[in-house]
Order: structure tokens, then sequence, then C-alpha cells
């Protein structure tokens, strides 16, 4: 993956993401307070397709102890969240996607992988989540929020109505509502609720959870003992 697929221009990604994505800002709570319950002090945690860095700004206060690595394959979004983590050493950036990160084998205490892999055919998704398992420790905790496919045809063209209608609500235009709704199955492919937790389970996690769902997006962490 050469640059992240988001059709967000880096400079104003961080005001569209949330007229795009059905309660987005939700998605670092339930992070957040998944990890703070799980391992309150881990020493690594990195962070693939971060963006422009929201989600380690948010958890730096909290995670005093912790070491953070940035990885995103956009030289846009990377040199944001530079901008905004600036002066801050326990912050390092890769410019990289998680499929091409090549850190050491059980390096990463947490990973966080937040609306990046559904860019991916199903065998390009297997083989950047096996390399998530690889990297993190035992014990390591992976959490990952996708869109996600319903499992019926119906609920899919309800679910893409609901997405439809969030969207103009939130002040997209009706062209702009219509060209990101058209990148379903075209730029980005989604799978269902059970073929994540399958794909988790396949890729060697023995603990893996539904974490949270609202409209056609869902977070899951899987634990690799």
């Amino acid at each position: 993956m050469s640059g992240n697929k988001t059709s967000h221009m880096a400079s104003v990604y961080d005001e569209q993401v949330n007229q795009t994505i059905p309660e987005y800002d939700l998605f670092h709570g339930q992070i957040i307070d998944l990890i703070s319950t799980y391992n309150d002090s881990p020493s690594v945690w990195l962070d693939s397709g971060c963006g422009t860095g929201t989600l380690v700004i948010k958890v730096l206060d909290q995670f005093k102890d912790t070491s953070f690595i940035l990885a995103d394959p956009s030289v846009d979004m990377l040199s944001i969240a530079k901008t905004k983590l600036a002066g801050n050493n326990r912050v390092k950036f890769i410019g990289s996607g998680s499929l091409e990160l090549d850190l050491p084998g059980e390096s990463i205490d947490v990973l966080t992988a937040i609306m990046s892999h559904h860019y991916f055919d199903t065998e390009v998704r297997k083989k950047d989540t096996e390399n998530c398992f690889r990297m993190l420790k035992r014990g390591g905790v992976f959490v990952t929020f996708e869109n996600i496919r319903p499992k019926f045809e119906k609920g899919a063209q309800i679910g893409l109505e609901r997405w439809k209608r969030f969207q103009l609500a939130h002040g997209k235009s009706e062209d702009s509502v219509k060209n990101h709704l058209e990148r379903f199955d075209t730029e980005f492919f989604p799978i269902t609720l059970g073929e994540h937790l399958h794909l988790l389970r396949e890729v060697g996690f023995r603990v893996y959870e539904v974490l949270w769902v609202s409209y056609m997006q869902a977070g899951f962490y899987a634990v690799k003992s």
C-alpha cells in the first residue's frame, strides 16, 4: 500500500472524518477504555495507519510510561502528525503501512489499526493481519476498527441508506456522499462481523472479541496468547 487511500486530503482529514464516519470520536474512547482495563502500562504502543496522530495525542497523558510508534504510508498524514506531536520524545514515526512494517517480532504490547485494513482484498488483508500478529508480544493486544458488511443484502441496503442520511445531516453535499458510498466494494472492501472474527482466529489469535458496533463500522480486539 503506497499511500493512505482515504478520500480526504490530509489537511482536512480531522474535520471531514467526523462528517463521514458515524460516531468516529467514540472509537478512541472505546480503545482507551479497553487498553486501560487490560494493560494500563504498556511499554510500546504501535498505532498503524495513524493518520494525523489524533489517537496518540489523546492517550499520551494517560499512558505516561508508554513509548509510541506512529506509522502511516501517507507522507502528508505523517507530516501533520509530526507537527501535532512535535517535541515529544516518547513518539517515533515510520512512513509505512502495517503490511510493510518490519519491526521485530514480539516487540509490541498494543497495536491499533483504525479504518486502514478495509482497503485490502481478502488475501492482502490476511497478510496484513498476520504481520500485526507477528509484531505483538505474547499477551499483547490488537485493536482494529473497520467498515463492516451486513450479513444480508437487504441489511447492506439499509445500512448504506443510514450512512447516507448521517453524512447529509452532518453537512456533506449530495455529490460527496454519492462519491463516497460508491467506493463501497470498489475501493474499500468490507467483510462481515463473522469474517472478521474468523480472520483473527485464522492468523493465530485465541482470544478475539467484538468490541463495538454502530452503523456499518465495528471494533474488534484480540489477545496474542
